[in-house]
C-alpha cells in the first residue's frame, strides 16, 4: 500500500516504461469510467467514424487532382464529376467534425461525473480519517494534490482517449493503405520515422519529467508555506516576521523557477528533435513519390495524397511529447491523488457496530490506559462513572490527560486498554455518526467556519428554523451581541473566526451545542476566554443547560465546578484524588493546595484593582 507522512514527501522514482504504480492507477479509475459503459462505447465509436471521415479527406483529394490533370472524356464530365467530389470532400470535412463534437457531448459527462465522484469519495475519506491524521497533515501541500488529481482525471481521459487512441487509429489505417496501394518503402519510411519519433519523444520526455515533479514538489510545499504563514498571521505581526516568512516563500519560488528554467529548456531540445524527424521523413516520402511520378508509377493525386497523409500524422505527432508528458503527469498527480484514498483509517465502525441507545446516558472510563505514541503513555488505569444527569469535573495541570478524557469519548482514538462504555455501551461497538450525535462539546480554542454567524450556529443543527437559532443565542447570551452587529445573524465571522473576539467566539460555540441538544455534554474550559462578568451570567446558564444531562467539566478555574457531582483530579495521566468539592478541601490535598492558590490570586487581583481604583479617585 502506498503512502505518504505528509503532502511534501516525493513519489517514487520512475522509469521510461509506464510502472506498476501507473497502470494500478489507470486500474483504479476505469471503474469510474465503465459505470456509463454505453457512453464510452459510443463515443468510440463516434471516434472512429471522425478517423474514416478523416482519412476520406485525402482519398478524394487524390481523386479531385487526377481527374483534373487527366482531363475530361466527356464534354460535361469536368463540370460534374469534381463538383460531386467538393460535395464529398466538405461532407468529409464535416462529418470529421460532426462526429467529433458527438464524441465530446456524449463524452463530457462521463469525465466530468467521474472527476466529481472521486473528488466527492476523497473528501468522505479525509473526514472519516483520524484525528492523528490531520494533526500530521500539511494543509496547503494537500490540497493541491487533490486540486492536481482531480484536474489529473480530466487531463488523462481527454489525452489518452481523445488524442492518443485517434492517432494509434489514423496511423493504423494510412499504413494498411500504404502497404495495399504503393510502394513498399513508402510503409517502411512512415513506420521508421514513427518509431524513432516515439522512442525520442519518450525518452527525452521522461528524462525530463523529473523537471516537472521536481516543480510540482517545490509548488506544493510554497504553498504549503504560504498558507501556514497566512493562517498565522497574527502570530507573525506579534514579532514583525513578515520579511523573514517572504523570504522563506521566496525560498521557495527560487527553486521552482530554476527547475522551471530547466523544464523549458529541456522542452526546447524535444521539440527540436521531433521537427527534424519530421524534417527527414516527409523529404524522404516526397523524393519517393516525386520519383514515382516521374517514372509513370505514380499520378499527381497520388503525390498529393501521400503527402496529406503525412501532414495529418504528424501533425498530431507533433504534439505527443506534450501529451505524453501529461499523461505521465496526470498519473503521477492520479496516483497521489489515490493515495489518499489508501491511507488508513484507523478508527472504523465494527462490522457489527450498532446505534447507541440512551436511557439516561451514565458515562463509565473503565481502566482506561492510552498513549498517542507507543513511548509516552498518557493516560494510567484511568477508572471512574459519571452516573446519568450528573455533572464530573476533571481538574490538573497542563498536560496531565483532561483533553484526552473528551478526544476518547468522541472516539477520535481508540483506548489501548480498558473500556469507555455509555449505558453499558461500549464504544467500540457503537456507529460513530450516532456516538457523535450524542455527545455536544464547547471546546476551550473556538474555531469557527469562514460564514456568518446564524451558519455557525445552526452548523449544531443543519436544516434547523431560525427561530431555533435565536432561542440558542439567548440560551448562550449572545444574542444581544448579535443584534448590535450592522449586520445582525448576517455577519461574517473571517478565517476561523478571527472578527470576534475569544469570549465571542465561544458563545457562538455554546449556543451551536446547545442547538445540538446532545444527551452527553463536554465543557472543555467552556468560560476560558470570557471576563469575570461574562463567566458569571453564563455560568448559571450553563448549570441549568447541564441539569438533564449527563456533563463532564474540564475546568481550570476551580470556581466554576463547586456545585459538581464529582470532581477528578488528575496528575500525570492518574487519577490521585475524587469527591466532591467539600470532600477534597477536607481531604487537604493537590485540590485544596491549588484552590488555595487560585483564591490567593483572586484576592490580590481585587486588590491591585482596588487599589488602582483608588489612584484614579485621587487624582
Amino acid at each position: 500500500m502506498r503512502q505518504y507522512s505528509n503532502s511534501s514527501a516525493p513519489p517514487p522514482a520512475r522509469s521510461a516504461a509506464f510502472m506498476p504504480s501507473d497502470w494500478q492507477t489507470l486500474r483504479t479509475l476505469l471503474p469510474y469510467l465503465w459505470t456509463y459503459k454505453w457512453r464510452v462505447t459510443l463515443a468510440l465509436v463516434f471516434l472512429v467514424g471522425a478517423k474514416l471521415a478523416n482519412i476520406g479527406v485525402p482519398l478524394l483529394l487524390k481523386q479531385l487532382v487526377d481527374r483534373i490533370s487527366v482531363g475530361p472524356n466527356h464534354p460535361h464530365a469536368l463540370l460534374v464529376l469534381p463538383v460531386a467530389l467538393l460535395f464529398a470532400y466538405g461532407a468529409l470535412r464535416l462529418a470529421t467534425t460532426l462526429f467529433t463534437e458527438l464524441r465530446e457531448f456524449v463524452f463530457v459527462k462521463v469525465t466530468q461525473r467521474a472527476v466529481r465522484t472521486i473528488a466527492l469519495q476523497v473528501f468522505r475519506h479525509l473526514h472519516a480519517l483520524s484525528l492523528r491524521f490531520h494533526l500530521n497533515r500539511q494543509t496547503g501541500g494537500m490540497t493541491r494534490d487533490i486540486e492536481r488529481g482531480t484536474r489529473g482525471v480530466s487531463s488523462l481521459v481527454q489525452y489518452a482517449l481523445f488524442s492518443i487512441l485517434p492517432t494509434l487509429i489514423e496511423i493504423g489505417l494510412v499504413l494498411v493503405y500504404l502497404v495495399l496501394h504503393y510502394d513498399i518503402w513508402f510503409s517502411v519510411i512512415t513506420a521508421t520515422a514513427l518509431v524513432m519519433y516515439i522512442v525520442f519523444t519518450v525518452t527525452v520526455t521522461e528524462w525530463r519529467t523529473h523537471f516537472r515533479r521536481t516543480m510540482n514538489e517545490l509548488d506544493s510545499r510554497a504553498n504549503t508555506k504560504a498558507i501556514d504563514s497566512l493562517l498565522n498571521y497574527e502570530t507573525v505581526k506579534y514579532f514583525s516576521n513578515e520579511d523573514f516568512e517572504a523570504r522563506r516563500y521566496d525560498e521557495g519560488l527560487q527553486r521552482y523557477e530554476a527547475a522551471a528554467v530547466k523544464s523549458q529548456s529541456s522542452l526546447s531540445l524535444l521539440n527540436s528533435g521531433q521537427s527534424a524527424i519530421i524534417a527527414i521523413a516527409v523529404t524522404l516520402i516526397l523524393w519517393r513519390a516525386t520519383q514515382g511520378v516521374i517514372d509513370g508509377k505514380m499520378s499527381l493525386g497520388d503525390l498529393v495524397l501521400v503527402n496529406a497523409f503525412m501532414i495529418q500524422l504528424y501533425v498530431p505527432l507533433n504534439f505527443l511529447g506534450v501529451i505524453y508528458r501529461e499523461i505521465k503527469q496526470s498519473l503521477a498527480d492520479m496516483e497521489r491523488l489515490f493515495s489518499l484514498l489508501e491511507q488508513h483509517r484507523e478508527i472504523a465502525d465494527s462490522a457489527d457496530a450498532k446505534p447507541l441507545q440512551t436511557n439516561g446516558a451514565a458515562l463509565r472510563f473503565s481502566h482506561v490506559d492510552f498513549s498517542y505514541e507507543v513511548k509516552r503513555q498518557i493516560l494510567f488505569d484511568v477508572d471512574f462513572e459519571i452516573a446519568a444527569g450528573t455533572t464530573t469535573a476533571v481538574v490538573g495541570h497542563s498536560g496531565s490527560g483532561k483533553s484526552t478524557l473528551s478526544r476518547l469519548l468522541f472516539r477520535f482514538y481508540d483506548v489501548a486498554a480498558g473500556s469507555i462504555t455509555i449505558d453499558g455501551q461500549d464504544l467500540r461497538s457503537l456507529t460513530q455518526t450516532s456516538l457523535r450525535q450524542a455527545i455536544g462539546i464547547v471546546p476551550q480554542d473556538t474555531v469557527l467556519f469562514n460564514d456568518t454567524i446564524e451558519y455557525n450556529i445552526a452548523y449544531g443543527k443543519p436544516g434547523c428554523s431560525k427561530v431555533e437559532i435565536i432561542a440558542a443565542a439567548r440560551a448562550a447570551y449572545v444574542h444581544d451581541f448579535i443584534e448590535s452587529l450592522p449586520d445582525g445573524y448576517d455577519t461574517v465571522v473571517g478565517e476561523r473566526g478571527l472578527k470576534l473576539s475569544g469570549g465571542e467566539k465561544q458563545r457562538v460555540a455554546i449556543a451551536r451545542t446547545l442547538l445540538k441538544n446532545p444527551a452527553v455534554l463536554i465543557f472543555d474550559e467552556a468560560t476560558s476566554a470570557l471576563d469575570s462578568k461574562a463567566e458569571q451570567a453564563i455560568q448559571e446558564q450553563l448549570r441549568e443547560i447541564a441539569q438533564n444531562r449527563t456533563t463532564l467539566v474540564i475546568a481550570h478555574r476551580l470556581s466554576t465546578i463547586v456545585d459538581a457531582h464529582q470532581i477528578l483530579v488528575l496528575e500525570q495521566g492518574r487519577i490521585i484524588e475524587r469527591g466532591t468539592h467539600a470532600q477534597l478541601l477536607v481531604a487537604d490535598g493537590a485540590y485544596a493546595q491549588m484552590w488555595a492558590r487560585q483564591q490567593a490570586k483572586l484576592e490580590q487581583g481585587e486588590l491591585e484593582e482596588g487599589a488602582s481604583s483608588s489612584m484614579l479617585v485621587a487624582s
